[in-house]
Order: structure tokens, then sequence, then C-alpha cells
């Protein structure tokens, strides 16, 4: 069964090869080195340089439009055959989003609300990145469904760092 696997910078290699991915997503700031593990090809790697903020601030990248399009084309391209593996620096925040993002795209005719309460399930620290579901729900249409479905699962636990968990695509009701 696909799933999209969400894990910390800190494991993203034994993710990587726990799970047989073969697609990654790394959402982490400009400058922060991330090793591409040598399993997965460098096609198969998304690299979006933003800092974890829902509001300009100096010196930070702030997402837009552009890198959460470019997350969406790249969600769709995943096969499924593999599991993708999706990561920011602690695992809380911008990759919790992007998991959540994932989900909406693989499965469109899913609830998003549900989708959000699954994300919840598997990890009670999960505070998905706010400005990615807002660009996301535009971009996708979804006229506000994503946004409130995230806003109703709340701020998860405090954390320093998150732990990997999964999400079955198709486990989704």
């Amino acid at each position: 069964m696909p799933h999209v696997l969400v894990c910390p910078l800190s494991e993203v290699t034994a993710s990587v090869t726990g799970s047989g991915a073969s697609h990654l997503i790394s959402l982490i700031d400009d400058g922060t080195p991330v090793t591409r593990p040598e399993q997965i090809a460098s096609e198969n790697h998304l690299l979006i340089g933003i800092n974890d903020i829902v509001e300009p601030m100096d010196g930070m990248i702030l997402a837009d439009e552009d890198h959460v399009q470019e997350l969406i084309d790249f969600i769709r391209g995943w096969d499924r055959r593999q599991p993708m593996v999706i990561h920011c620096y602690a695992g809380i925040s911008r990759s919790t989003a992007a998991a959540f993002i994932a989900l909406c795209v693989a499965a469109p005719e899913r609830d998003e609300r549900k989708i959000a309460e699954r994300l919840r399930a598997a990890a009670s620290f999960a505070t998905p990145n706010a400005r990615l579901v807002a660009l996301a729900d535009r971009l996708l249409g979804r006229d506000g469904r994503m946004i409130a479905a995230v806003a109703a699962i709340g701020r998860g636990e405090l954390a320093l760092e998150g732990v990997p968990f999964a999400l079955p695509v198709e486990d989704i009701g």
C-alpha cells in the first residue's frame, strides 16, 4: 500500500532505508545541508528551501505559490509504487503540512477533515505550517476546506523534534 512517511532531518536516511522509499521531499532552510540517501535518484528528490514561517520576516524565505506548485507537481509525478519520505528540520510543521497536501493531492475525493484527523491520530505533535496549507488550498481549489481541516485539529503537542510516522494513501476514510 502506498504511503507517505514523515520524519525530521535526523531520521531521513533511516526512514528512506527502512521504508524502501523511492521519492524524497525536503522542506528546509536554505543553507541547511541535506544529504540525499543513495537509494533516492536525484530526479526523485525535491528540495524546497523555505523557512518555517507564516508571514514575512527579514532574512527568511517565506513559502510562496511557486514553492507549493512545485510541491504539488512533484507529488502528482509520484507513481506510488514505493513510499515517499517527507522531512523538514524537526518533522513537525513544514513536513506535516506537505504530508497533508500530498494526501489531498493523492486522494482528491477524500474529505480534508478526515485526512487531517488521520494526521493528528498518527502524530500528536503535528502542527502543519498554515501558510503551506493555505497556498495549497488555493492552488487545489479546495475553497478553504484544507485550511478549516487543519484548524480543526489544532496545534500539536509541544516537541523539539517529531518521530517518524506513516500515513497510508489508501487508508484515508
